[in-house]
């Protein structure tokens, strides 16, 4: 039960990332057009901009997951490499459950004051009145949320990678 449990959230945190992924292209399409709304269009330039910022936000935040999920993040290990496989693998069950489910964990509640009074109101932009700066700050639970699934996979993932 609990092989299919874990099989079944990674492949969720899979699809959340895999959807997550193409968030960067109208980031990257909104970054370019700032100018030529500007300067040839006279509009709009700012709403692509608070567009921009929030798509931004969310593709962070999962990026962060994406990067600990490839094992691409940043590490030390010029020593570790020298580990067996069975050592390493025990010390990052052991960073994920005494470093990430600590730090996801003091997110969510110390981001509470903050996230939850900006989705209630669904806050917009201080400066434009653009709808969803709201969406920004909840990014801060996204991140949270997907280290949170992160940790339970791989603390409880056999150690055999089945699941």
């Amino acid at each position: 039960m609990t092989t299919r449990l874990i099989g079944g959230l990674d492949r969720l945190v899979a699809a959340i990332l895999s959807a997550g992924s193409w968030l960067l292209l109208p980031v990257v399409a909104l970054l370019f057009l700032q100018w030529p709304l500007r300067e040839l269009v006279g509009g709009l330039s700012r709403e692509a901009n608070d567009l921009g910022q929030w798509l931004f936000a969310l593709y962070v935040a999962m990026a962060f997951t994406a990067a600990t999920r490839a094992h691409t993040h940043l590490a030390a290990d010029a020593v570790a490499r020298t580990y067996s496989d069975r050592t390493r693998a025990i010390i990052a069950r052991l960073g994920a459950l005494f470093c990430l489910l600590p730090w996801a964990l003091f997110m969510l509640f110390a981001g509470a004051k903050l996230v939850i009074p900006s989705v209630r109101m669904l806050e917009a932009f201080p400066d434009t009145y653009n709808p969803g700066y709201f969406l920004i700050k909840l990014a801060l639970w996204l991140i949270a949320g997907l280290v949170l699934l992160q940790v339970t996979i791989d603390t409880l993932r056999p150690r055999d990678g089945s699941a």
